[in-house]
């Protein structure tokens, strides 16, 4: 699995250079982005999902594995945290939505 996850409108760097950009454009725009893959397992019983990041943006995910909680209605998938996280000096539970494309 891969999940690629960003904040929508983000702003390109003024450089064009990912190598060269500002301290400020690291923080703002850089920490508006996620990216870890690696493998999955779903234990449908238990209705949760794990991801192992064999490959994280954020180096503190490396080697983890991490379970979330899934949800399924109709067209509408929901994942969450299984226990909270540390996200922005708070702690949260964070979730996605997903809902299946329109089939053409």
């Amino acid at each position: 699995m891969s999940a690629q996850l960003m904040k929508p409108d983000r702003k390109p760097f003024a450089s064009g250079d990912w190598f060269k950009g500002t301290d400020e454009e690291y923080k703002q725009e850089a920490s508006t982005y996620i990216a870890y893959s690696g493998p999955f397992h779903v234990d449908e019983e238990q209705k949760t999902l794990t991801h192992s990041m064999f490959v994280s943006l954020f180096p503190n995910w490396l080697g983890q594995t991490q379970p979330r909680v899934v949800r399924i209605e109709g067209d509408d998938l929901y994942l969450s945290t299984a226990t909270p996280i540390h996200s922005q000096g708070k702690i949260v539970n964070s979730h996605l939505h997903w809902k299946r494309a329109s089939r053409v």
